[in-house]
């Protein structure tokens, strides 16, 4: 590969900057997700800068969710980011297929447990009271994107228990109970997963992992329908908040 020649132009980048510019788009050119870049001291030589000069632009990177560092393995590119569009008629579905891709989703458990705590006071029924826990795994282009609790009211929708499977739940609702839904809040925090997420997920066990809680409203009624827990990986995920 050519050696680049970076220069402080009067007024312009710093060469930090220059050298990340460059590395950006030979990573989007050259590299998938998983490859890891030249070392350190390879591209300070093929950069013509010393290695504190280097190490500002992979900073640079790491900052922008491109690479990651390893402890002792070197640098790594990372996937890009999906952007993930919350807002008050969000779908999973359709969000994402409007970008281009591929979507699926897997009912991991359904069960019913009693309602409890918060659960209980945000679907506004008694404690004890039964409701359907489905837990499902959505992947996008074939990948692990998020892992979504679901709590519903048992006594009006006990057919979700014995016939929904697969596909939107939301969809399946409407069709089913002719129930339009609408997001009434978003509660985005950042937590470290469990084992169990971790593995679903296909992540390291120290990495953030975003959470969104959710209640969803009977369009017409306002009455309590759903409330969701969702977990995505964060690093491969932004979410963007619509009004």
């Amino acid at each position: 590969m050519s050696v680049y020649l970076v220069a402080r132009n009067e007024g312009g980048l710093p060469i930090y900057r220059q050298i990340r510019d460059v590395l950006v788009n030979e990573i989007h050119d050259l590299y998938k997700a998983g490859d890891s870049l030249p070392a350190e001291t390879e591209l300070a030589l093929r950069f013509g800068v010393n290695r504190h000069t280097l190490r500002r632009a992979i900073d640079e990177l790491v900052s922008d969710g491109c690479v990651e560092r390893r402890h002792g393995k070197g640098v790594f590119v990372l996937e890009p980011a999906i952007n993930y569009s919350i807002g008050s008629s969000t779908r999973f579905t359709e969000t994402l297929q409007s970008q281009g891709k591929n979507t699926t989703s897997r009912v991991l458990r359904k069960l019913v447990i009693p309602a409890k705590g918060t659960v209980a006071s945000r679907l506004q029924i008694q404690e004890g009271e039964d409701i359907i826990f489905i837990e499902t795994l959505r992947s996008v282009e074939s990948n692990p994107f998020c892992i979504i609790s679901h709590f519903i009211p048992l006594h009006k929708f006990y057919e979700i228990l014995e016939s929904y499977e697969m596909g939107s739940l939301h969809e399946y609702i409407r069709m089913h109970f002719g129930i339009e839904l609408k997001r009434s809040e978003s509660l985005i925090s950042s937590v470290v997963p469990d084992i169990a997420d971790a593995s679903l997920l296909n992540m390291p066990r120290h990495a953030p992992m975003l959470r969104v809680k959710s209640l969803n409203l009977d369009i017409n009624s306002n009455e309590a329908v759903e409330y969701a827990v969702t977990r995505f990986r964060g690093d491969t995920t932004q979410l963007s908040i619509k009004h």
